[in-house]
């Protein structure tokens, strides 16, 4: 079959069971968008390119598909970068397809032309410039292998306008083969029965997993393992949803902006068992590494994230659910009772620290823990970046299917909204939130259009501090109390009137008595709704529980 390059694009992604598309056209996509309009795949026009790759990956989270995402050559490939690190930090599959200038004329520096390969390159796991138009089909197939496949990530497709335009015997390959490109499953067996001994010889383990569990469909066996072994679990930010909020085993969040006692018992542990977790910075900064790390069993996909932060006893390679089901096949023996007991203990006073009414306005971590509350079990919250996000991860209960996305690794700010909308998309029957600051807000607030075009209920909440609260916090740590300089937003548009002009119904809440009203308006209908919140701008990411902030 002779077709157009565009229009074999159209049909790789068709065969790819690709149903939507988030994209913003131009020049040089213009044979794509033709090959496009016949097509049976929904295209979401965005407001910014940046915002395409964040749907994309908050449609791929939600419905466990590739996200797919599209823009032009120069300016609109280079605004995609910020997205695709996104993804890439975080390891969520993504297929970012973009235009380029006439083959014969790359290095020219051609209107709106951009190497974009190259620019990419650090923040994509492979990327492709198609030089050959019969080499479509195949690096198509390859780019959807390898960004769902082993540790998952982003891969870009640069594609000439010359070459969109040519014709091609068309012909889509089944099979996969790439040298050099074979992703470990399965755990070996010898390092596998040495971390059995290693749990059976502790007497306070610790496992603390990330978004690798969700990544690989690991929840369920996550689940049966903590039962069998009765070892309490920690998460990092990525690892909010991986288990049951609600389990006597959850322990809370690690970290620098985690539970404070967590990283006072990662100190006091003879045993953390790391499962799909970077173990990164904000992690591993409040830990004694030289104690901690006497005994670490690391399970991961990518074997060049074991060790590199912490050093590991037993490394063990491969997918967290293959793995974890080779660990159910072993009996254990330990008794964890007292080490849990004392864990929990403190875990509910420190939630009861988080849930105190403020005396100054509105405890915002209230107004999280009453979102939750309301939210249906297939709910999804997608947090920010910055005080917002840390609230947020304290207080959402990701129990049962729920689901919380953010951006752990890069941080961006103004992801929230885009992948809520991306969220909703792909799971219209569900309570979606976007929680945001006013500062994140302002980021790729032009989305808000998408909302009330397509009828989304998406329910958006702003906290307005009238400061980038996070950075007034590190400043304030690093330097004290009067050294603010340049974090205090000087002027806010009315959010209200603002999501009016966007059709959207909104309020403004800043007493807590009002908490309980503006929730049960929130949930009344699946209609979209924007609650801003006045918040203290001296509210800080965690209570200030004096002396040790980690005991």
């Amino acid at each position: 079959m002779k077709i157009k390059v565009s229009e074999a694009i159209v049909k790789c992604l068709e065969k790819e069971n690709v149903k939507v598309l988030f994209g913003y056209p131009g020049g040089a996509v213009l044979p794509l968008y033709e090959a496009l309009r016949s097509s049976s795949i929904e295209h979401i026009l965005v407001r910014q390119e940046q915002s395409a790759a964040h749907m994309a990956s908050g449609y791929g989270r939600a419905s466990g598909k590739v996200g797919v995402c599209l823009a032009t050559s120069g300016p609109g490939a280079t605004n995609l970068i910020t997205g695709i690190a996104t993804a890439y930090m975080d390891s969520i599959p993504l297929i970012a397809i973009t235009g380029q200038v006439n083959s014969q004329m790359i290095g020219r520096d051609m209107f709106q032309e951009a190497d974009i390969s190259g620019a990419s390159e650090p923040f994509t796991k492979h990327n492709f410039l198609v030089k050959n138009a019969d080499e479509l089909p195949r690096i198509i197939k390859e780019a959807f292998y390898i960004s769902n496949s082993g540790r998952k990530g982003p891969v870009l497709i640069d594609i000439p306008k010359d070459i969109q335009n040519q014709i091609i015997d068309f012909s889509y390959p089944k099979k996969i083969n790439i040298r050099g490109y074979k992703p470990t499953y399965n755990g070996n067996t010898r390092q596998i029965k040495k971390a059995v001994e290693y749990i059976n010889k502790s007497k306070k383990p610790i496992i603390c997993v990330g978004g690798g569990i969700s990544s690989s469909d690991a929840k369920k066996e996550l689940v049966e393992f903590v039962k069998k072994t009765k070892i309490p679990v920690v998460c990092s930010l990525m690892g909010v949803d991986s288990f049951p909020n609600d389990s006597k085993y959850f322990a809370g969040l690690l970290g620098s902006h985690g539970y404070p006692f967590i990283n006072n018992y990662m100190n006091k542990s003879d045993l953390l068992i790391v499962i799909g977790a970077r173990f990164a910075d904000r992690s591993t900064s409040m830990l004694n590494k030289s104690e901690v790390t006497k005994n670490v069993i690391h399970i991961d996909i990518d074997p060049a994230e074991i060790g590199k932060n912490v050093s590991t006893k037993v490394p063990i390679v491969g997918d967290a659910k293959n793995i974890l089901n080779s660990l159910l096949q072993y009996n254990y023996s330990i008794n964890t009772d007292e080490w849990l007991n004392n864990i929990q203990g403190k875990r509910k006073l420190y939630k009861e620290k988080l849930l105190e009414i403020n005396k100054t306005g509105i405890n915002p971590r209230r107004l999280i823990k009453k979102i939750s509350d309301n939210m249906n079990d297939e709910g999804i919250l997608t947090a920010d970046v910055g005080l917002n996000q840390i609230w947020s991860a304290h207080c959402f209960s990701a129990k049962k299917e729920r689901k919380f996305m953010t951006s752990g690794g890069l941080g961006t700010m103004g992801y929230s909204l885009p992948a809520a909308i991306g969220a909703k998309i792909a799971k219209k029957e569900c309570d979606v939130v976007s929680v945001m600051g006013d500062g994140g807000f302002q980021m790729l607030l032009g989305e808000l259009a998408l909302i009330t075009e397509h009828k989304l209920g998406v329910k958006i909440i702003i906290f307005n501090n009238n400061y980038l609260g996070m950075v007034k916090e590190l400043q304030l740590n690093a330097y004290g109390k009067d050294s603010y300089y340049g974090v205090e937003i000087g002027f806010n548009p009315d959010f209200i009137k603002l999501a009016e002009a966007y059709g959207i119904e909104g309020m403004k809440i800043s007493k807590e008595e009002e908490i309980d009203f503006a929730v049960e308006r929130i949930f009344k209908d699946d209609k979209p709704f924007l609650l801003e919140c006045i918040v203290d701008s001296n509210f800080p990411s965690i209570p200030r529980l004096g002396g040790r902030q980690n005991e």
